[in-house]
């Protein structure tokens, strides 16, 4: 559904390198044009968003991958920052982590996730579930298009 869109901007919100390393290779296998970009902790992703402090140059995501248990500022403090902002809040966020809690769920939904995914730890299956997010996310949703990135 995006055939508009040449590339597709994703930032992985990720302090796991190993796990950084299978999505980009999940990423690079599929058939999309996408451009990840990698924060490994929410001051950083923070910093992404609001372009500041070294990345006033950052480009839009049009999807963001965001894990909970994060340095510095966790996934439930910087989902709660995007979704109060009038410019990021638009921009859908899949939760992407190993917490299967049900207080984790609920909270992520209640700061409004657009989905939320339990981060499998065998290989296959990880690299199955990036896949998947890549064919719903990137093929069949029709995703926000922004005209100004301030």
């Amino acid at each position: 559904m995006n055939e508009k869109k040449e590339q597709i901007n994703i930032l992985l919100i990720e302090d796991n390198p190993g796990d950084v390393r299978l999505t980009q290779e999940a990423f690079k296998e599929g058939n999309l044009n996408v451009n990840l970009e990698i924060a490994i902790d929410g001051v950083e992703a923070l910093n992404f968003l609001h372009k500041e402090k070294g990345f006033e140059n950052a480009v839009r995501p049009d999807l963001i991958l965001l894990d909970l248990n994060l340095p510095k500022r966790d996934g439930r403090e910087v989902l709660a920052e995007i979704k109060v902002h009038d410019d990021l809040k638009k921009i859908p966020v899949v939760i992407l982590t190993t917490s299967d809690a049900e207080q984790d769920v609920l909270k992520s939904y209640n700061l409004h996730a657009n989905c939320y995914i339990n981060k499998p730890v065998d290989f296959d299956k990880f690299f199955k579930v990036i896949r998947q997010i890549e064919q719903f996310w990137l093929e069949m949703v029709i995703l926000p298009t922004f005209v100004k990135y301030s």
